[in-house]
């Protein structure tokens, strides 16, 4: 089995300023998205991550405002506070057959101390 990939901060950083191909799945609660997420991020609550990544892309594209990620997507990244949901979710993007997912290492909390909200 693939160990799970992490990704940090600053790669992140480098990401969601210069990547056409990112996709950033937060998958905290509503409560905390509101608090501050990162740009460009989208909000899919660690609970329906699984039914996320099985829709139909019409599906996706409406529900979520964003192009459903492919199985090779190379740039597939979720997070949530602290990075426990946010391994959970890569774990389960892997299990479904996604190549390429990574963990944000620190989650929202790092992220935030890093770069402000």
């Amino acid at each position: 089995l693939a160990v799970n990939k992490e990704i940090s901060c600053e790669e992140l950083k480098a990401l969601v300023e210069n990547s056409q191909t990112l996709l950033l799945v937060d998958v905290r609660t509503k409560e905390e998205v509101d608090k501050g997420c990162i740009p460009r991020s989208i909000h899919i609550p660690f609970d329906t991550v699984e039914d996320a990544l099985t829709m139909n892309p019409d599906e996706f594209q409406t529900k979520y405002g964003a192009t459903k990620p492919t199985l090779h997507a190379p740039e597939l990244v979720f997070y949530c506070q602290l990075g426990r949901r946010g391994e959970m979710a890569t774990s389960k993007a892997h299990k479904l057959g996604y190549v390429n997912p990574q963990n944000l290492t620190g989650g929202y909390k790092g992220w935030s101390e890093k770069n402000g909200k």
